[in-house]
């Protein structure tokens, strides 16, 4: 069979076309039929087979994320405790409002006990933070250099939380050639003391 017996042959007469024709016929059937089952079905299910093979790497890391959180669960917990057992003992030592006078009488006796002399003590308003109040006192005190630092630690001794800020010591009407450990020194400084603040007054 050569090329111009093909133009003779009719699909009505298949059954008796040459055997070559008939191969060529069914392999081109074939092509076609992969081709429109790969087009519009298998093409579709590799897709989503990707997208699932996706979702479950990412399940998976979730899953193993979950798993060694799950697994150090215990040590979690323990930590959490020892963090609101750490946070209850620091919120207890700030003062409610019915001790922070008693609070600034401990500051300035402190001052007092060191030997130090006061110019000025003067509580400023409070300040409200996230869940406290910040209560600053501006002073001015006078004394021997060793009586600042017995202060300072008088301060770190007290049951509440004290805090000491902007710290400038000045030697009034002294060259500093004449300081010695007895030179009269005088101190600025603004102390802090906290208040916890109730949830109501919070929000």
């Amino acid at each position: 069979m050569d090329l111009s017996d093909l133009s003779e042959l009719e699909l009505s007469t298949i059954g008796e076309w040459p055997t070559p024709a008939k191969v060529v016929v069914v392999l081109v059937l074939c092509a076609a039929i992969g081709w429109a089952w790969y087009y519009f079905i298998t093409k579709d299910q590799i897709a989503r087979l990707e997208r699932v093979e996706a979702e479950e790497l990412k399940l998976r890391e979730t899953f193993e994320d979950k798993q060694d959180k799950a697994a150090n669960l215990e040590a979690y917990e323990q930590q959490l405790a020892e963090m609101e057992e750490s946070f209850g003992a620091m919120v207890r030592q700030l003062p409610d409002r019915t001790e922070v006078a008693g609070l600034l009488v401990d500051v300035s006796q402190t001052g007092l006990a060191a030997g130090l002399e006061f110019e000025l003590f003067q509580p400023a308003g409070e300040q409200n933070k996230d869940f406290y109040a910040e209560l600053p006192i501006r002073m001015r005190v006078n004394g021997r250099y060793h009586e600042f630092g017995r202060f300072i630690s008088g301060l770190a001794a007290l049951p509440r939380i004290v805090t000491i800020h902007d710290v400038r010591i000045t030697s009034p009407g002294q060259r500093g050639d004449d300081l010695g450990a007895d030179a009269r020194l005088s101190m600025e400084a603004t102390v802090k003391t906290y208040r916890y603040l109730e949830e109501a007054a919070v929000q």
